[in-house]
């Protein structure tokens, strides 16, 4: 695998890729401007942003790190990578969900192919939908690998705010380390997992084959830059410094009731 974007590429071979999201459907652009110093300042893999091209022309030009909108609108996407947005991410389904309308993999194959034909050799991720069992995660992910696409981000289960709870949370996690798992260990395209990721949890992805993680809501939610660029550097001195992954799956399991079988050895598809 190899990134056509050199911060990129060597953020992804080192396999503990942070990228900090500023939100999709963020338009409060001081809030952003914050993420995007914060993310800048802690030494974060890249930025994901709304595909906005006031935005992206914004960010580009103070920050010196890669930045990824996200869409599912090819001409948007078109325009920010125009207007300088370094790689793009096809994903963003929950406006979908919140409908009770869930894409197949034919529509998004097409919505790939589209978006290759009028970006050319920019970086591409595509988001798994949640909504697909392991088989066929793993079987969308074959054809995306034979599309070419550069990474693929996993999804956990869409809840409204009103269930978030630390138990729904984690078990959220759970979902995507499963998604995570099967999809790392059948292609070879790096996988990030990014779904509600909690900072105390962020080195177990990496144990199951993830090459990095996205986080957005713990870091948005602090109330300065410097609160922010603490908060990223924990998360990066937990994924440098492993814990015992075991002993947390442990802590998990019996404080919060889940009996989700995340056996290494047992996960083939």
């Amino acid at each position: 695998m190899s990134l056509s974007n050199i911060q990129l590429n060597n953020s992804f071979k080192s396999k503990k890729v942070v990228k900090v999201i500023a939100g999709i459907n963020n338009a409060n652009i001081s809030q952003i401007i914050r993420v995007a110093k914060a993310t800048q300042l802690s030494g974060a893999s890249y930025l994901d942003i709304n595909a906005n091209i006031m935005i992206v022309k914004l960010l580009k030009s103070f920050l010196s790190i890669p930045s990824c909108v996200s869409s599912i609108n090819p001409i948007d996407i078109y325009n920010c990578v125009a207007s300088g947005a370094d790689l793009v991410e096809i994903g963003n389904y929950d406006v979908f969900y919140k409908k009770n309308i869930y894409i197949t993999a034919k529509q998004l194959i097409n919505l790939v192919k589209e978006i290759k034909f009028l970006i050319g050799d920019v970086d591409i991720c595509v988001t798994i939908p949640s909504h697909m069992n392991l088989d066929e995660q793993v079987n969308f992910a074959k054809q995306l690998e034979y599309l070419d696409i550069d990474i693929i981000q996993t999804e956990g289960l869409f809840f409204n705010n009103k269930s978030k709870n630390l138990c729904s949370l984690t078990s959220y996690l759970l979902l995507s380390l499963l998604s995570t798992y099967v999809i790392s260990h059948n292609v070879n395209i790096p996988v990030i997992t990014s779904s509600g990721m909690l900072g105390m949890f962020s080195n177990i992805p990496l144990y199951y084959g993830a090459s990095g993680l996205g986080f957005s809501s713990i870091i948005r939610q602090k109330n300065n830059v410097i609160d922010m660029v603490d908060c990223i550097n924990e998360i990066k001195y937990c994924m440098n410094n492993a814990l015992n992954v075991k002993k947390q799956f442990i802590y998990m399991d019996k404080n919060h009731d889940l009996f989700i079988n995340i056996n290494r050895d047992l996960l083939t598809v």
